[in-house]
Formats: structure tokens, C-alpha cells, sequence
């Protein structure tokens, strides 16, 4: 892949419900209007909190399949496809940036990928890799899968991280209108740090303030570690969509470039 493409921006969504996929919303007119404003990528690697594990697997399918990775939603939803294709060559890449990784045909693009590129992308035209988290490192070591990952971004390549920040599903309410005060400490005090560029101090995110109901489960959040780490010192961060759904799911993301 040569080196003579713009050099992309990196890209934290706070996908929220799969549901984002078929509605039109503030969420989902805010990622359509992101899509017109970065960079048309050549391909986009999608790093997100449902393909996670215990190691690094890649994606290797030319026509990888659309993933339904959820229950109880309607039919609309069930059927809907996003036949955008793969790229073994990127994957090819990416695996040697990261010798760790392995390569799979096991998976596809879940909704944390295609909830997010049906609308950044309709066409589905362009192709799209999905490498899976590997949960049993250190919140540094994932980060640094993100280092690794960094030249890619000079490869026309927009590395996509997808998740939610604060993610309780556990004690999400439908009937509440403002977030729960741990959500919103948590979820300023990193949009603090992140602001500030104080990325390393990410690395022991979970004695943040209202870390423990935020992130119950770490796969939501290290989406967002991959990404910090493909950063440079001359990349300035930009939230959007700092609100929140349930009480206890915060939507913000971000825009690196």
C-alpha cells in the first residue's frame, strides 16, 4: 500500500444502541456529517467492543458478512445488510504491523462496525477490516497495538474505534432523562484528560472518577485505547455527541486529526 494519500484522522464513535442503525437521529446526522467532513479513507479498519477476546484476530474475508449480534430488536433491523466488501490485502497489512494478530474468516462486521458506516458510508463502498480487542492485556499494551497500527493512517486507512465510554446496560433506564452522576464524572473527567492530551494517564482509567459503574466490562472502553494510541503530539482532539442515553451510556466520540 504506498504512502502518498492524506494523512487520515482517527475516529472514536460512541455507537449506543444497534437501533442507531436504522433510525435518523442527532447521533447517526452527526456521523453522516462527519463522513462529508474528514477524508474520503481508501479502506477503514474497525476496532470495535463486540469483536473482543483473549488475542488479536483480523478479518480476512473479501465479502465479509453482516453480523447480528443482538436480540429482542425488530425485524426492520434483523434484515439489515451492509455488504461493503473486505480487503485482504489491508488485513495482510495490519497483521504485519502487529505480528501478534492472526487472521480469521470466523467473523464479519459486527453492528458495532456497520451501525456506524451505514451511514458514514451508504454506498458500502468502501472496504472494511475488523480486528478484535484483546482484552487480557494491560490498558498500556493496548495502546500500544494502537502505536503499531499508526502508519496506517498514511495509507489512506481511517482507523474507527466503537464503543461507549460509560457502558451499563446493567443499570441503564429508560426513564431517565439526565445522566447518572458517575456516568458524567467519568465521562468528563476523560473528555478532561483528553482535552489536555494526557493520554499515558488513560492507561489506569478505572481509578477515574465513576470508572467502577462505567465500565463494568472493559470492552466498551478499549476501543477508545486503540485509538489514543495512534496518535501523534500534533493531533488536536474534537468531541462530538456528548450526551447520553439510559442514564448510563454516554455517546461521545471523538474526531483526532
Amino acid at each position: 500500500m504506498g504512502n502518498d494519500l492524506e494523512r487520515m484522522p482517527v475516529l472514536f464513535v460512541g455507537h449506543g444502541s444497534p437501533m442507531n442503525a436504522i433510525e435518523d437521529n442527532q447521533f447517526t446526522r452527526t456521523w453522516e456529517k462527519l463522513a462529508r467532513e474528514i477524508p474520503r479513507p481508501k479502506s477503514v479498519l474497525c476496532l470495535s467492543a463486540h469483536f473482543a477476546g483473549g488475542k488479536s484476530l483480523v478479518v480476512t474475508a473479501e465479502n465479509p458478512k453482516t453480523i447480528h449480534d443482538f436480540y429482542g430488536f425488530p425485524e426492520e433491523l434483523n434484515q439489515k445488510k451492509y455488504p461493503t466488501p473486505g480487503s485482504p490485502e489491508l488485513a495482510q497489512r495490519i497483521m504485519n504491523l502487529h505480528p501478534d494478530a492472526q487472521p480469521t474468516n470466523d467473523w464479519g462486521l459486527d453492528h458495532g462496525a456497520w451501525s456506524i458506516l451505514c451511514h458514514m458510508y451508504p454506498q458500502g463502498d468502501i472496504p472494511v477490516v475488523q480486528m478484535s480487542l484483546d482484552l487480557s492485556l494491560p490498558a498500556d499494551k493496548q495502546m500500544d497495538i494502537g502505536k503499531h497500527l499508526e502508519p496506517l493512517r498514511n495509507e489512506g486507512v481511517l482507523l474507527l474505534g466503537s464503543g461507549n465510554i460509560a457502558h451499563n446496560l446493567g443499570l441503564a433506564s429508560s426513564r431517565s432523562k439526565e445522566p447518572f452522576q458517575w456516568a458524567s464524572a467519568f465521562d468528563e473527567k476523560v473528555r478532561e484528560l483528553i482535552d489536555l492530551k494526557q493520554y499515558g494517564i488513560m492507561a489506569d482509567y478505572m481509578a477515574l472518577p465513576g470508572a467502577g459503574k462505567s465500565v463494568p466490562t472493559t470492552e466498551h472502553f478499549v476501543p477508545l485505547l486503540y485509538v489514543l494510541g495512534a496518535l501523534d503530539e500534533k493531533d488536536t482532539p474534537d468531541a462530538f455527541c456528548t450526551e447520553y442515553v439510559y442514564g448510563s451510556i454516554s455517546m461521545t466520540g471523538y474526531l483526532f486529526g
